[in-house]
């Protein structure tokens, strides 16, 4: 269970990335079966850290890097005490130290990180993780530990993976190496191939409670004040990483622009519609872009979730929500809605796979439920 945490003892007032974060909040029960098993010497070849995004796997996953690294050449199962125990010490370590200090400078010899790769002719992150950055892993593994410990590869964000590069992810846990660690951080499992998943195992998070993520979200964004960050919170259901994008990329701005348009549906303002595309459209709007697509598909989640439920007369986020709702709810049901949300999301897929026009996207997006509404 998420506990409470006090912006000044635990965290910053910036959020730092997940291979320098030192703290980690509400994953206590993982940190100790991760902990259990290296005590047993019972780490299995590869472990799947899966759960939604932006709730602290990534950090999880560098946390036990760290962890497993510090150890240098020591087996876990020499940590066990005469009677079994575990001789439990957790996870963390000294942001002072040079293993905390090398991984978060991305030079520790012994650790490998895979995730999509900057794009030089697009000037953005690709849309996938393709087979060269995981031929890297085989490569990697087959290195002798530089400090005669483990080797350790975090794969973060494994659902975009290629089938290429999962194919060469399967090879390695095919037959993997001997004191070598995957950790795959996934925040859609189902997504991997289900011979990757049957080959891990798999440590399922949870998001903190919407209190604790609007507390977290004001520990890293102190200039929000309380009913924003509560907003953010459940906008983002708990997801602390979403929350803090969406605060810097002006995210309940957008949610309030994409609700004006969605409560005029099925007449939608052609020209509102078109401004707000633009916007989106340009090149220096990506986090406004991304923000807006994940907004609308969780709106449209929502809204069908909400339907099929006869739930839709629940507490506002922002003002206007509810009655946007109620009248797309009207017009359709929740299977169809869901449907258009599925559809929707594939277009915004299909346009970073294929480098199409966003604007483009945005507007097929907004009448597609203009449609649907009619």
């Amino acid at each position: 269970m998420a506990r409470a945490v006090e912006p000044a003892a635990e965290v910053e007032s910036t959020a730092p990335a997940p291979r320098a974060n030192p703290h980690l909040v509400g994953h206590e029960s993982a940190e100790r079966e991760l902990e259990r098993l290296y005590r047993m010497g019972r780490l299995p070849h590869a472990i799947l850290l899966g759960g939604p995004r932006g709730i602290g796997k990534a950090t999880l996953a560098f946390r036990f890097a760290r962890f497993l690294l510090s150890q240098g050449g020591q087996d876990g199962a020499a940590g066990a005490d005469f009677f079994g125990g575990q001789g439990e010490t957790g996870l963390a370590v000294d942001p002072e130290s040079g293993v905390f200090r090398r991984i978060a400078a991305s030079g520790h010899a012994d650790l490998l990180t895979v995730e999509r790769a900057w794009d030089q002719r697009r000037r953005r992150l690709r849309g996938e993780i393709v087979v060269e950055d995981t031929r890297a892993i085989a490569e990697f593994f087959r290195l002798t530990a530089a400090e005669e410990g483990w080797r350790v590869v975090i794969v973060d964000g494994a659902e975009e993976m290629n089938r290429n590069a999962a194919n060469a992810v399967l090879k390695i846990l095919e037959e993997p190496p001997s004191r070598a660690l995957l950790l795959l951080v996934s925040h859609s499992p189902g997504r991997l191939l289900p011979t990757i998943r049957s080959r891990c195992r798999r440590l399922m998070l949870a998001p903190p409670t919407a209190p604790i993520a609007a507390q977290l979200i004001r520990c890293f964004r102190p200039q929000l004040d309380e009913v924003e960050a509560a907003a953010l919170a459940a906008v983002c259901a708990g997801s602390i990483g979403r929350g803090l994008e969406l605060a810097d990329s002006g995210g309940l701005a957008l949610y309030r622009s994409v609700l004006d348009l969605l409560s005029q549906a099925p007449a939608i303002d052609i020209a509102s519609l078109h401004g707000f595309a633009d916007r989106l459209a340009r090149v220096d709007a990506e986090d406004a872009y991304r923000a807006s697509a994940e907004l609308l598909s969780q709106f449209l989640s929502r809204l069908a979730a909400g339907a099929a439920r006869g739930m839709l007369d629940g507490n506002e986020i922002v003002a206007g929500e509810g009655a946007a709702m109620q009248r797309l709810a009207a017009r359709a049901d929740p299977a169809r809605w869901a449907g258009v949300r599925s559809e929707i999301e594939r277009s915004f897929v299909a346009a970073d796979e294929l480098n199409l026009d966003r604007k483009q996207t945005v507007l097929g997006a907004f009448f597609a439920i203009a449609e649907m509404s009619r």
